[in-house]
């Protein structure tokens, strides 16, 4: 069956934080969901569940954690025992909850900078200190700066990792050995590492997504990794993920953590979606990457062609594409609210990334049809047009 990524479905009026947060006629750019339907098995499955009228609480059974353990053995040769999961209600509160468990006020938390914008903000919420560790830029790509690593995980106020595996937003899939490379410099300084694999599915040029937790073991690291349907699906509104903890204790901490920040309940809808994803969305799922494939081709000719002062970065995961700026010479909020006022076209600042290491840059969704991408691209060749003239 082939699936369609084309039509575009209409989401404005229907509460959608990334279309009704934008004015009339901003198109939105920014925000990490997709404007596809999610897959139609997932469909099914909610509307059975709807049809029967009663929204109580809900169990979660034995086929969620079959459905998840047999996705995860199957696509990606990773082996979960059910008991090391915890599920919750998203990765970040997973996050957020796991730092609690897991460390003391003022210590510190590594990240790899540019990344993912709420890691900074479970960091702060639990009163650690955030200890920034910039990748470096590399022609159009980003790599680890190793020597940088071992020195921040040395530091004896350092206790955690953040990594983002496949990373938001430079677009990396970190190779097995760059994993573990990792792996050996936390284990070396006792640095748990905890490892966010939600864009996991989103791989593209024949790469592969290693678990990290596949390599720490090997490298003696302690690690937690938290996964969920809600990307690969679009199904972030319901509000499901997965904490993998494979050390008993440390799994206990997290689990009383995750009930004192109280996201030890999850609703009946994410539970159904994740067992239908998982046991029925694998055909629609590639389908969605080989179209996400082609829209980052679409964008980086266009660029090639129209905009080859604002290089983007290598995409080699998830759907976020990472873009040079600098040549504006405009600060990266001031460029993201100059873009909603001259072409109504709303992008994600990159400060939002690392204050540092973000700074001059922007990142576009380009989970869409064709049709929104090309208008998105349009008119961000019309502001920079309009600014040349000035």
């Amino acid at each position: 069956m082939r699936y369609d990524f084309d039509s575009v479905t209409p989401r404005r009026g229907t509460l959608s934080y990334k279309w009704d947060s934008a004015p009339e006629g901003v198109l939105p750019m920014w925000v990490a969901d997709m404007d596809f339907k999610t897959a139609p098995a997932i469909i099914e499955a909610l509307r059975k569940r709807v049809d029967n009228g009663i929204f109580g609480y809900t169990r979660v059974p034995d086929e969620y954690y079959e459905a998840v353990t047999s996705w995860f053995s199957r696509k990606h040769g990773w082996s979960i025992d059910r008991d090391m999961m915890i599920y919750t209600s998203g990765v970040v509160p997973a996050i957020s909850a796991i730092i609690k468990a897991l460390t003391k006020p003022g210590e510190n938390v590594i990240v790899q900078t540019p990344v993912y914008n709420c890691f900074f903000s479970s960091i702060r919420n639990n009163g650690c200190v955030i200890l920034e560790s910039p990748l470096v830029r590399k022609g159009d790509t980003y790599d680890i700066d190793f020597e940088r690593l071992e020195q921040d995980a040395s530091d004896p106020d350092t206790s955690l990792m953040l990594l983002c595996n496949p990373h938001n937003p430079a677009g990396r899939v970190w190779s097995k050995d760059e994993l573990l490379r990792i792996a050996e410099i936390c284990a070396r300084h006792g640095v748990t590492v905890i490892s966010d694999e939600i864009h996991c599915e989103f791989v593209f040029d024949g790469l592969h997504y290693t678990p990290f937790a596949t390599v720490a073991d090997t490298a003696g690291c302690k690690t937690v990794v938290c996964v969920s349907p809600s990307k690969a699906f679009n199904i972030a509104g319901l509000q499901i993920a997965n904490i993998i903890a494979p050390d008993e204790e440390t799994r206990a901490r997290i689990d009383k953590a995750i009930n004192i920040n109280e996201v030890c309940d999850v609703n009946p809808f994410g539970v159904i979606a994740t067992i239908a994803a998982y046991n029925d969305g694998e055909e629609w799922l590639a389908q969605l990457l080989d179209y996400i494939k082609g829209n980052y081709e679409y964008m980086k000719d266009f660029c090639e062609k129209h905009l080859p002062e604002f290089p983007i970065a290598k995409l080699e995961a998830t759907y976020l594409v990472w873009m040079d700026c600098t040549a504006l010479g405009l600060k990266s909020e001031v460029l993201e609210e100059k873009l909603i006022e001259d072409v109504s076209l709303w992008l994600n600042a990159g400060t939002m990334y690392g204050t540092h290491d973000g700074e001059g840059y922007m990142r576009w969704n380009i989970a869409c049809p064709r049709s929104v991408l090309e208008e998105g691209l349009e008119r961000f060749s019309r502001f920079v047009r309009n600014r040349k003239r000035r």
